[in-house]
């Protein structure tokens, strides 16, 4: 296993008036402009590929990760709907001198990447959003994939969550030594692009060091999350006016290629990349090119008209 470097910068931010915090991990150039990657269901502030965390520095990029409530540094909570993230965020960007920025989400980060986009439209200059979880209720709403279960799972979720999570949290303070096997076999039982990707030392090596920082102190995020996706999300898709693109696998066997269809189609201003053969981790080894499309278009929206 191949050692990563830490975060330039890491640690938490007050919000809610002080009640609780929000953990970060900051990559790349202090100075540059900024994108706020969000991650996974489960997750936390590190997973974010090795690639990238360089790429950043090349591009002149500030590259940050968040902790959602309940995991690594920052306090469990739950949010009523996906847009209440957005309200924290905004008082983490307040504190780290960000004004305009873009967002990134992976799977679970999707949700939410569209809420701060919709939320904050004259601050989001783009959203880039890997095989991001669709509505599974309302106007919205897509049947199918891994929110098939989530939805049915969640009354139950909603009421044991913080307890199954704390159980979690102790077990990963001991987990080292088989927390490297278990990502091995998670790998053997996914569609081949996913496995070839865990076979990657990088990308094994991220897994295991966000898991174990993110998860050793709190792991309630990824109960909050499926909580919140069987909700309304508390803004319509189609309200969303930032520029969004959208890359997804179509063998994605965890959030169906289909979603990902579904939702340009109803996002106004939206590209869908489809990445023949790929997965659902997979999409994980396009973070550069999905930085320089973000970067792209916050150019065109500096340039003159």
């Amino acid at each position: 296993m191949i050692d990563i470097a830490r975060p330039k910068i890491e640690g938490s931010i007050a919000v809610a008036g002080g009640d609780r915090r929000i953990g970060f991990a900051e990559y790349g150039s202090a100075t540059g402009r900024a994108i706020v990657w969000l991650h996974g269901t489960p997750g936390a502030r590190r997973q974010i590929p090795v690639e990238a965390r360089g790429y950043a520095a090349e591009r002149h990029v500030r590259l940050i990760g968040l902790d959602r409530p309940g995991v690594g540094s920052s306090t469990p909570h739950r949010y009523e709907n996906v847009a209440a993230f957005a309200g924290d965020l905004e008082e983490v960007l307040e504190a780290l001198g960000i004004e305009d920025f873009a967002v990134i989400g992976l799977s679970g980060g999707g949700p939410y990447t569209l809420g701060v986009a919709h939320a904050m439209p004259d601050r989001v200059v783009a959203a880039g959003i890997l095989g991001g979880v669709a509505p599974t209720v309302g106007p919205d709403r897509i049947p199918g994939g891994a929110m098939t279960l989530g939805s049915f799972v969640a009354p139950a979720v909603d009421g044991a969550g913080p307890q199954i999570g704390r159980v979690i949290s102790v077990a990963l303070r001991f987990a080292r030594p088989i927390a490297d096997p278990a990502i091995g076999i998670y790998g053997r039982f996914s569609p081949e692009a996913d496995r070839e990707l865990l076979a990657r030392p990088e990308f094994r090596a991220m897994f295991l060091n966000d898991l174990l920082h993110g998860g050793r102190r709190a792991m309630e995020a990824p109960f909050a999350d499926i909580v919140v996706f069987a909700r309304d999300w508390g803004f319509r898709v189609h309200d969303v006016q930032v520029p969004v693109r959208w890359w997804h696998g179509d063998h994605d066997h965890i959030i169906p290629y289909e979603h990902g269809e579904h939702m340009v189609s109803l996002l106004p201003d939206a590209k869908l990349f489809s990445l023949p053969g790929e997965s659902h981790l997979s999409t994980l080894h396009m973070a550069t090119d999905i930085i320089d499309e973000l970067l792209a278009i916050w150019d065109q929206s500096e340039t003159p008209k």
